[in-house]
């Protein structure tokens, strides 16, 4: 067989070869350098040698912890209040940076939750990786469903054998040939909070009752903002994969089923969808991966603010590797993502296979 591979096929390695080559320079050797760097406090410019670190750059990303503190009590015994009537609680800093406690050193507040009286402080060595990585994982979340939906409307929409359908197709999948870039800068314009087409359609259709939003400025609308921006923007290349595998299913089915007197539901449930299933496997493959990998909506619309409400982990990989020229840092970044990619596309592959 080896052989074979061998001496039948030498024009075909040939072939093969610069691509061969390619992929091994660009994609295969930079992966195994960034699992070399991330061991490593490498980095881009530096008088300092290189030195070995082991883990040490895993636990500064991942370190997690949580301290529980009580509120704090007057001299008569009773709980403390502000002017506000809230209870005061010590300052976290009083346990980050205190020698009784070595555990918390050198971590930040990440968020508090309140269980009666008690406040549950989660601390983290590295604030902004956990809020890229949250963040990462809520556009997943909510990108991938979202998007896989509307395309697959669209496909169905523009399925029909209806006059004129050839233009609807092209209107729907012009967003996907025009540059992200210049897809997030016009959407920039759009979100603009003083003169932004979104905020004064939203005041004309209200007569003036809608305040103006700085959609991208504001922490609670900045990552919702991209993530609508990001679905419309790419949903025409989803559209157009359903599209496909709906043309592979035989219209014989379709007659079986309206013959039988199968309602719209009935026959999108048990022929359509069945049939979809591969493409539904590919789509979602292809939303996943495109969503972990978003970097230049957050690069031109917002830097990763406000406050790091719209962090990324690719960002923060490329922000760190290349801003701040700290290549250990960026390589790990990347390393988790990768492990957590591969954890998730494995997940999916074992669901796939116990639904079929």
């Amino acid at each position: 067989m080896s052989r074979k591979l061998t001496e039948n096929n030498g024009a075909g390695w040939a072939f093969a070869a610069p691509s061969i080559l390619l992929i091994g320079l660009f994609i295969i050797l930079p992966f195994f350098l960034a699992i070399g760097f991330s061991l490593t406090d490498q980095r881009l410019i530096s008088p300092n040698p290189t030195r070995y670190v082991g883990m040490e750059n895993y636990r500064d990303l991942l370190g997690l912890n949580v301290i529980r503190i009580e509120p704090e009590r007057d001299d008569s015994g009773q709980l403390a209040r502000d002017d506000d009537g809230a209870l005061e609680y010590p300052r976290v800093r009083s346990f980050t940076r205190s020698d009784d406690y070595p555990q918390y050193r050198g971590m930040r507040e990440w968020f508090r939750v309140h269980a009666g009286n008690t406040a549950y402080v989660v601390v983290a060595r590295d604030v902004v990786f956990m809020k890229a990585l949250t963040n990462t994982l809520v556009f997943v979340a909510v990108t991938a469903p979202v998007q896989a939906g509307l395309a697959l409307c669209l496909a169905l929409l523009i399925n029909q054998r209806l006059r004129g359908v050839n233009v609807f197709r092209a209107l729907f999948f012009m967003p996907v040939v025009v540059s992200i870039v210049v897809v997030s800068l016009l959407w920039r314009f759009i979100y603009d909070g003083n003169d932004g087409l979104l905020n004064a359609l939203l005041s004309g259709m209200t007569f003036g009752l809608f305040q103006p939003i700085d959609w991208l400025g504001n922490t609670q609308t900045a990552l919702g903002s991209i993530i609508a921006m990001s679905i419309w923007q790419a949903v025409g290349f989803h559209m157009v994969i359903w599209l496909a595998g709906l043309q592979t299913i035989s219209p014989t089915l379709y007659e079986a089923a309206a013959i039988e007197g199968s309602s719209k539901w009935q026959t999108f449930r048990y022929v359509t969808w069945p049939g979809l299933r591969n493409t539904a496997v590919l789509v979602l493959v292809v939303i996943t991966m495109q969503c972990f990998a978003v970097f230049a909506q957050i690069d031109v619309m917002t830097k990763g603010g406000p406050l790091d409400s719209t962090q990324t982990l690719v960002y923060q990989a490329v922000e760190r590797g290349y801003g701040r020229q700290d290549i250990s840092g960026g390589s790990a970044i990347s390393v988790v993502l990768f492990v957590l990619v591969l954890a998730i596309s494995l997940a999916q592959r074992y669901f796939t296979r116990e639904r079929s």
